[in-house]
Protein backbone atom coordinates (compact mmCIF):
# COMPACT_ATOMS: atom_id res chain seq x y z
CA UNK A 1 0.00 0.00 0.00
CA UNK A 2 1.36 3.39 -1.02
CA UNK A 3 1.67 5.79 1.89
CA UNK A 4 2.86 9.39 1.95
CA UNK A 5 2.97 11.12 5.33
CA UNK A 6 3.73 14.84 5.56
CA UNK A 7 4.96 16.61 8.66
CA UNK A 8 6.57 19.88 9.69
CA UNK A 9 3.73 22.33 9.18
CA UNK A 10 2.68 24.90 11.73
CA UNK A 11 2.12 28.56 12.49
CA UNK A 12 4.90 30.94 11.57
CA UNK A 13 5.26 34.70 11.36
CA UNK A 14 5.79 36.43 8.00
CA UNK A 15 9.44 36.15 7.04
CA UNK A 16 9.85 32.92 8.95
CA UNK A 17 10.86 29.46 7.80
CA UNK A 18 9.54 25.92 7.94
CA UNK A 19 10.83 22.61 6.64
CA UNK A 20 8.26 20.11 5.49
CA UNK A 21 9.02 16.40 5.28
CA UNK A 22 7.20 13.61 3.49
CA UNK A 23 7.99 10.01 4.31
CA UNK A 24 7.09 7.49 1.64
CA UNK A 25 6.44 3.77 1.81
CA UNK A 26 4.84 1.02 -0.26
CA UNK A 27 6.55 1.87 -3.54
CA UNK A 28 10.03 2.35 -4.96
CA UNK A 29 10.37 5.99 -3.93
CA UNK A 30 13.75 6.49 -5.56
CA UNK A 31 12.38 5.84 -9.04
CA UNK A 32 9.59 8.41 -8.92
CA UNK A 33 9.48 12.10 -9.71
CA UNK A 34 7.81 13.72 -6.71
CA UNK A 35 5.93 16.97 -6.28
CA UNK A 36 4.61 19.30 -3.61
CA UNK A 37 1.12 20.72 -3.97
CA UNK A 38 -0.73 23.20 -1.82
CA UNK A 39 -4.34 24.13 -1.39
CA UNK A 40 -5.36 27.43 0.15
CA UNK A 41 -8.81 27.90 1.70
CA UNK A 42 -11.47 28.20 -0.98
CA UNK A 43 -9.06 27.46 -3.82
CA UNK A 44 -8.10 24.44 -5.89
CA UNK A 45 -4.82 22.55 -5.57
CA UNK A 46 -1.75 24.41 -6.81
CA UNK A 47 1.46 22.77 -7.94
CA UNK A 48 4.41 24.18 -5.99
CA UNK A 49 7.52 22.23 -6.94
CA UNK A 50 8.85 19.06 -8.57
CA UNK A 51 12.01 17.02 -8.24
CA UNK A 52 13.17 14.18 -10.47
CA UNK A 53 13.96 10.73 -9.17
CA UNK A 54 17.67 11.41 -8.76
CA UNK A 55 17.14 14.77 -7.10
CA UNK A 56 19.17 16.79 -9.59
CA UNK A 57 16.36 18.45 -11.55
CA UNK A 58 13.93 20.73 -9.78
CA UNK A 59 11.15 23.08 -10.81
CA UNK A 60 9.19 25.72 -8.92
CA UNK A 61 6.12 27.79 -9.46
CA UNK A 62 7.08 31.43 -9.95
CA UNK A 63 5.65 32.62 -6.65
CA UNK A 64 8.06 30.49 -4.58
CA UNK A 65 11.24 30.68 -6.68
CA UNK A 66 14.18 31.81 -4.60
CA UNK A 67 12.30 31.13 -1.34
CA UNK A 68 11.50 27.40 -1.40
CA UNK A 69 13.86 24.49 -1.98
CA UNK A 70 12.76 20.97 -2.77
CA UNK A 71 15.07 18.06 -2.02
CA UNK A 72 14.97 14.35 -1.35
CA UNK A 73 16.89 11.61 0.42
CA UNK A 74 16.22 8.38 -1.44
CA UNK A 75 18.05 6.34 1.20
CA UNK A 76 15.49 7.56 3.74
CA UNK A 77 12.50 7.53 1.35
CA UNK A 78 11.90 11.14 2.29
CA UNK A 79 10.98 14.28 0.37
CA UNK A 80 11.58 17.76 1.77
CA UNK A 81 10.44 21.31 1.17
CA UNK A 82 12.48 24.05 2.82
CA UNK A 83 10.38 27.20 2.92
CA UNK A 84 12.00 30.53 3.72
CA UNK A 85 10.71 34.11 3.72
CA UNK A 86 7.19 32.83 4.19
CA UNK A 87 4.34 35.19 3.42
CA UNK A 88 0.64 35.12 4.34
CA UNK A 89 -0.20 34.05 0.79
CA UNK A 90 1.76 30.84 1.41
CA UNK A 91 -0.90 29.76 3.91
CA UNK A 92 -2.30 26.45 2.72
CA UNK A 93 -2.40 22.74 3.30
CA UNK A 94 0.73 21.29 1.73
CA UNK A 95 0.71 17.84 0.19
CA UNK A 96 3.40 15.64 -1.25
CA UNK A 97 2.44 13.46 -4.18
CA UNK A 98 3.79 11.35 -6.98
CA UNK A 99 4.16 13.39 -10.15
CA UNK A 100 1.10 11.78 -11.75
CA UNK A 101 -0.84 12.69 -8.58
CA UNK A 102 -2.10 9.10 -8.28
CA UNK A 103 -0.87 9.04 -4.70
CA UNK A 104 -1.02 11.94 -2.25
CA UNK A 105 -0.52 12.36 1.46
CA UNK A 106 -3.01 13.69 3.98
CA UNK A 107 -1.37 17.10 4.04
CA UNK A 108 0.17 19.37 6.63
CA UNK A 109 -1.17 22.82 7.48
CA UNK A 110 1.08 25.85 7.03
CA UNK A 111 -0.23 29.12 8.43
CA UNK A 112 1.71 32.35 8.00
CA UNK A 113 0.35 35.07 10.22
CA UNK A 114 1.48 37.70 12.68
Amino acid sequence: EVQLVESGGGLVQPGGSLRLSCTASGFTFGTYTMIWLRQAPGKGPEWVSSINSGGRITYYTDSVKGRFTISRDNAKNTLYLQMNSLQPEDTAVYYCATADRSSRGQGTQVTVSS
